[in-house]
């Protein structure tokens, strides 16, 4: 019988002993790309907590609270190495710029960008491509729209003749309805937007 009352008691304080919480979901934050800064809040039961540096990271409990946690790269690299190289590459942007009224005539410094352009988009096995065509203020709305659309197009012809298919490339045109400068820098409105993913 004491044997037995001691082994009751053994299990039934191994029950009421407080366990470690475990666990539920890890979020840390990666660095972005290019370096700059990025940030996230994370809502839990026990309100809203930030992370804004590279790998630092939160544990969220079965109940909803977190916990902080700090990795290093290394050990980001090591422990989710099959996610990160499963991610597919990162989106990239490139701006290619337009003569005043052309919609086919590149500046020096674009036909230098395109180039890197074509070289990037043979890189990568199935890439997807929206151009979006813009103007400057100058002129009317629907010439604009026009215009922004014709060098759109020219963009994708000039990327079609690299080898790459263009059939279900995004192709529009906002005219000038997304400004990115006035005045004497104008010109930098005047552009084709490439984004790749």
């Amino acid at each position: 019988m004491e044997l037995t009352g001691f082994i009751t008691l053994a299990m039934a304080v191994a029950l009421a002993w407080p366990r470690a919480e475990v666990a539920q979901q890890r979020i840390v934050l990666l660095p972005s790309a290019d370096g700059s800064n990025s940030a996230v809040v994370v809502q839990g039961a026990d309100g809203e907590r930030l992370l804004n540096t590279p790998y630092a990271g939160l544990e969220v409990m079965a109940a909803g609270s977190t916990q902080a946690v700090t990795f290093t790269e290394s050990e980001v690299h090591a422990r989710y190495a099959p996610v990160l190289e499963a991610q597919p590459p990162r989106p990239t942007s490139f701006s290619l710029y337009f003569v005043s009224g052309s919609d086919s005539q590149l500046t020096s410094e674009s036909a230098q960008t395109l180039s890197g352009l074509q070289s990037f988009l043979q890189s990568r096995p199935a890439p997807e491509v929206t151009v979006i065509g813009h103007t400057d203020r100058t002129g009317s709305v629907a010439i604009n729209d026009a215009l922004s659309l014709k060098r759109a197009q020219s963009v994708r012809e000039l990327i079609r003749q690299t080898g790459i298919a263009v059939e279900h490339m995004a192709v529009f045109g906002l005219g000038s309805r997304e400004p990115i400068a006035a005045g004497a820098q104008e010109g930098l409105n005047r552009r084709v937007e490439i984004h790749v993913r």
